[in-house]
């Protein structure tokens, strides 16, 4: 049995930062693709950042320069440093990973960014 556990949400000021971390644990071979996704209230789950298992990444245009994603492949997780926070980044973020063709999701952190 697959599982991803996230951690790190919480509530930050405007301007501020937080660290999620998404560990994969159980019978997965390591992960192709890791990434992270957010849902805010009444809007649909969108691609936050995407990591490739050679190290290439991808961001939503909201986040470029403020996020960044990075990963441990020895450790199968995946991490979000995220700076600059605004209140529209207030959502609650789902790590998910691909591996042989099967796509796994966390059960979501809550990020509240409010003053």
């Amino acid at each position: 049995q697959v599982q991803l556990v996230e951690s790190g949400g919480g509530l930050v000021q405007p301007g501020g930062s937080l660290r999620l971390s998404c560990a994969a644990s159980g019978s997965i071979f390591r992960p192709t693709v890791m990434g992270w996704h957010r849902q805010a209230p009444g809007k649909q789950r969108e691609s936050v950042a995407t990591i490739f298992s050679a190290g290439n990444t991808g961001y939503a245009d909201s986040v470029k320069g403020r996020f960044t994603i990075s990963r441990d492949n020895a450790k199968n997780t995946v991490y979000l440093q995220m700076n600059s926070l605004k209140p529209e980044d207030t959502a609650v973020y789902y790590c998910n990973a691909l591996s042989k063709g099967s796509n796994y999701w966390g059960q979501g952190t809550q990020v509240t960014v409010s003053s």
